[in-house]
């Protein structure tokens, strides 16, 4: 007869909490007042990514063995959710250098791992992914980036579009196509370095939100590579890449279930100091059901969050899905609440003075990265089909 789980085994470790309370102290004091002006100015937060870096926090997944902190899946995707509840485009930070190291961790040779996972783990560098294209976006194997074998190198050519962090990260995940008539299967999985001749950046996208994180095409003409910077074998670029985003997914999630908090944070306090009628506002009970609403989206999203991070951690079977879901699931109801959060606020909700707009705008873009939440559906249907 099996035993009713005590409710204990749904609390996070204490280890856990104590990693949520070493962020929130250093966003708080280091990263949240830099978020508008990173904002307005669209400009890489410098002075947070130092602070981040100072903690330890700017790549907390990258495993002991290569100097890094060692968090699981389930703290990374903590400590994440406490960057973006102060700044979303600070929090592109962790989870932006796990997606460009994610492949290397899955698939790489030590020697790779080794010589690039350090820098990164040390804060010397930061790692970015390059999978999209121009005319290759939820078809990603269509892209059209072709990497030729020449000697013991690759000469890669083509170009990737909407790389978070471009410019400013020194490493580049690039994927490639090595043999056209395999298709998906042609496809390889390489590092670049930002200093490698031939490689460009396109002028910085304007964006409607997460200004202070770099979004540019990145050009490869005629790039010049070791061959042994190839990631796993040959022709196995296309599912390293499937399978990174299946643990990244749980990362963006993470994302909006911070930006989330951030709005209904802001919103409670506003509602309980503004005063319509002789009474605050949170009196009202139509107010009321919407904070209740807000609150009970938010809790669904990070418990659907931490359960797709633990599968993360151990890479069971049903992570495809699950990563599916709390990607779509957390991005929806980030829309939401930080929709809400800005009707609350009236008026003020709609200017700059109140930061519930910008986490707003910077909620939208977790609908879309990482596979728009349309294809995160196709993706959860046709592993429910398959049982």
């Amino acid at each position: 007869m099996s035993t009713i789980p005590s409710f204990d085994a749904y609390q996070l470790p204490e280890d856990h909490d104590a990693v949520r309370e070493a962020v929130r102290a250093v966003c708080d004091a280091k990263v949240a007042p830099n978020a508008a002006e990173a904002d307005e100015k669209a400009e890489f937060p410098v002075a947070s990514y130092d602070a981040l870096r100072a903690a330890d926090f700017h790549a907390p997944h990258i495993p002991e063995r290569f100097g890094g902190a060692g968090a699981d899946a389930l703290a990374t995707a903590i400590v994440i959710e406490e960057v973006a509840r102060a700044c979303a485009s600070s929090s592109l930070i962790p989870a932006v250098n796990k997606l460009g190291t994610m492949p290397l961790l899955l698939a790489a040779s030590l020697s790779l791992q080794e010589r690039y996972l350090r820098p990164v783990a040390a804060g010397e560098a930061m790692f970015s992914y390059c999978l999209s294209e121009p005319e290759a976006g939820s078809d990603a194997a269509s892209m059209t980036t072709r990497a030729e074998r020449d000697g013991d190198h690759y000469v890669l050519n083509g170009a990737k579009r909407w790389i978070t962090n471009a410019g400013v990260s020194e490493f580049y995940t690039v994927f490639a196509v090595t043999d056209p008539a395999a298709r998906s299967r042609g496809i390889s999985a390489f590092v670049v370095e930002k200093s490698d001749n031939g490689v460009s950046f396109g002028a910085p996208e304007k964006k409607l939100g997460i200004k202070g994180s770099p979004t540019r095409e990145v050009y490869f003409d005629n790039v010049r590579i070791p061959a042994d910077r190839m990631i796993g074998e040959p022709g196995t670029g296309f599912g390293t890449a499937m399978r990174t985003l299946d643990h990244t997914r749980v990362t963006i999630a993470a994302q909006a279930v911070g930006i989330a908090q951030g709005a209904l944070d802001f919103a409670l306090g506003y509602v309980k100091e503004r005063q319509q009628f002789g009474r605050p506002i949170a009196d009202f009970q139509g107010l009321q059901f919407m904070l209740a609403d807000m609150g009970m989206k938010l809790e669904a999203a990070r418990q659907l969050t931490y359960v797709a991070a633990g599968k993360s951690e151990r890479g069971d079977a049903d992570l495809t899905y699950f990563g599916a879901a709390a990607k779509c699931f957390a991005s929806d109801a980030a829309m939401e609440i930080t929709t809400d959060a800005v009707q609350l606020l009236g008026g003020y909700g709609y200017t700059h003075d109140y930061p519930v707009e910008r986490m707003m705008r910077d909620a939208k873009i977790t609908q879309i990265y990482e596979g728009t939440n349309q294809v995160q559906r196709i993706v959860m249907s046709r592993q429910l089909l398959k049982g």
